[in-house]
């Protein structure tokens, strides 16, 4: 390394108001977080706020799974179709964790709260037609909450929050096309045999 040629008058002005100083070991002193470089409170908040959305669809999800499980609705497809979507909402919750401590925040669980859900048969449509919309439904209302969390990251002038919430929108797209074919062709095929067929479908694409 040669710094004969380097400008003594110019070097070190990018740096200079930085002072070093070495962390002292006290047990006085309390760091929150060493890898903190602006991660501010309502990012952290944002954040904390959609793992409790991902956590509430994935117990949505494993409820519709048991409920497909029962010996009376016996539609194991279904059962492994919306087993599959937990797990993919958990996933996403945990990688949401993941991200808060590499940011240097702290992960805050809420409760979560899912409101009385009946699955039978309501007004003549078929509970795998219902359970279908409800999905849906619940995939736009997480689209929604994370534009919210892109929003926060824009007006904090976050990039890379940015970056990483518009995976999950991305992700988001694709769940809402596939919600949105499933729940037409149930209601092209209809009740019975059209619910047996797609049912079978679900049990080769989720096993």
């Amino acid at each position: 390394i040669d710094f004969s040629e380097v400008n003594l008058a110019e070097a070190g002005k990018a740096c200079l108001g930085m002072i070093f100083r070495p962390e002292e070991d006290s047990e006085d002193q309390i760091t929150d977080s060493r890898c903190n470089i602006g991660w501010s409170q309502p990012l952290q908040d944002a954040i904390n706020n959609q793992i409790n959305v991902e956590y509430t669809a994935s117990y949505v999800y494993h409820a519709l799974w048991a409920f497909f499980q029962r010996d009376t609705v016996a539609l194991p497809g279904f059962a492994q179709f919306f087993l599959d979507q937990s797990d993919e909402e958990r996933t996403h919750a945990t990688q949401l964790m993941t991200y808060q401590t590499k940011r240097g925040g702290k992960v805050v669980l809420k409760p979560v709260a899912v409101p009385s859900i009946a699955f039978d048969r309501l007004n003549s449509i078929s509970d795998a037609q219902f359970a279908v919309d409800l999905h849906l439904q619940l995939e736009k209302f997480n689209y929604a909450k994370l534009r919210e969390v892109h929003r926060v990251a824009q007006s904090h002038d976050d990039p890379q929050m940015q970056d990483e919430v518009e995976k999950y929108l991305a992700e988001q797209l694709d769940a809402i096309k596939q919600a949105a074919d499933l729940l037409a062709q149930i209601k092209r095929c209809g009740t019975g045999h059209g619910i047996y067929h797609i049912d079978r479908v679900l049990s080769q694409h989720h096993k």
